[in-house]
């Protein structure tokens, strides 16, 4: 008679919500009501509830969310009529329907069992908070929520919701308290890593709005930049040098050899004049163009602190292969402190820019005035000893 019953409940109400529940409803449908009697087939059993009390409670878990095929709010109310319009066909005893719709009204929020089977029937509409699938079975309630909600909630703000009610959540029943509970608990944990990773992309999405595109563009095209002015730096200074070396080696080849025969006395000062201005020129051009590295040991802690630039390979030639990608992981995981290294880089950039350019200006006044000045000397000497 009990499992004929029902089989029959079973198949009226799984028709019921079928062809009458919303389809928004996916959490609070067919799928919710058979876990719950499922639920309540285990705690009955762990309970020794009498067949009786496991018939009144299956009854009740069968028809408690039918009311959601006419409202949301207050469903409870409209699925104690559908159940007792459907058990009284049934003849069932008076005294069973009452406790069916009293078991069916528990269910409501808020509300506290004041005995056993409420307490039964509580914990096993709640008993989702202990599944292995806890977090799919959330997101299908999220989903429901923000189907029929005009606010919709971000899953951030979803998995805060689900933190608190974990928290505050208790089972009733013993049986519920020692088999859940410790479920439940790691669920809670699941629920804490997931809203930190959530919290961390998110984060990472607010960083990315003050890094974006055109940020990287333009450190992109300053750094390129620069760099093109350097390799303009180093051409100007390599002519400079082929110059001047052009120059000395003329000079020496040519004019020195002559200076030891007496009528060609004259052109020894101009001569130094040439030879000194141009080897002035190459010191300075070779000045321009030389490397600096920095010998600072480069630490762990100066990347954190911000202190270093680790793009540079003047600054982590010294550390060691292991530290020199945990550096280079960091920068990646921290894009705060990557755009502070592309920063320094521009800045120190800028700096060795400006000496090579002042060393270059200085470098072109000296050959101008050295070729002026040994022109002139040139000019003077053959002058002043011409024959009258």
């Amino acid at each position: 008679m009990e499992e004929k019953l029902l089989r029959d409940v079973e198949i009226y109400v799984a028709e019921l919500l079928t062809k009458q529940l919303s389809p928004t409803n996916y959490y609070h449908n067919g799928i919710h009501t058979r876990r719950v009697v499922a639920d309540i087939t285990e705690l009955a059993a762990k309970e020794n509830c009498t067949e009786q009390d496991t018939l009144v409670l299956l009854l009740a878990a069968w028809f408690h969310d039918t009311g959601y095929i006419f409202l949301d709010t207050g469903h409870e109310e409209e699925s104690v009529k559908i159940a007792r319009s459907y058990l009284k066909e049934q003849n069932l005893p008076q005294e069973t329907l009452n406790q069916v719709e009293q078991l069916i009204l528990v269910t409501k929020t808020g509300s506290k069992p004041t005995n056993n089977l409420e307490a039964i029937i509580k914990d096993a509409d709640c008993g989702h908070i202990a599944s292995e699938d806890y977090l799919d079975i959330s997101e299908n309630l999220l989903k429901e929520l923000n189907a029929k909600n005009d606010e919709e909630l971000s899953e951030i703000e979803w998995m805060e919701q689900n933190l608190i009610f974990l928290k505050n959540h208790s089972f009733f029943s013993d049986s519920a308290k020692q088999i859940w509970q410790p479920k439940k608990e790691l669920n809670v944990l699941e629920i804490q890593n997931k809203l930190h990773k959530l919290t961390a992309k998110e984060n990472k999405k607010d960083k990315n709005t003050k890094f974006g595109r055109g940020v990287e563009t333009m450190y992109r095209v300053q750094l390129k930049n620069h760099i093109e002015l350097s390799a303009i730096a180093d051409t100007k200074a390599n002519i400079l040098l082929s110059v001047n070396a052009i120059i000395i080696s003329v000079a020496l080849s040519n004019l020195v050899p002559k200076l030891d025969n007496p009528s060609n006395l004259f052109l020894v000062y101009p001569t130094l004049i040439l030879m000194l201005f141009s080897v002035a020129s190459v010191v300075l051009s070779v000045l321009s163009t030389r490397p600096k590295i920095s010998n600072v040991a480069i630490t762990k802690e100066m990347i954190k602190e911000k202190k270093t630039n680790i793009l540079f390979f003047g600054n982590f030639h010294k550390m060691n292969l292991q530290d020199f990608e945990w550096g280079v992981d960091y920068l990646m995981d921290n894009e705060e402190t990557l755009y502070n290294s592309l920063t320094k880089d521009l800045y120190y950039l800028g700096l060795v820019l400006n000496r090579k350019y002042k060393l270059l200006r200085i470098t072109y006044t000296v050959f101008m005035f050295g070729i002026i000045i040994s022109a002139a000397a040139f000019v003077y000497s053959y002058y002043i000893n011409m024959p009258l």
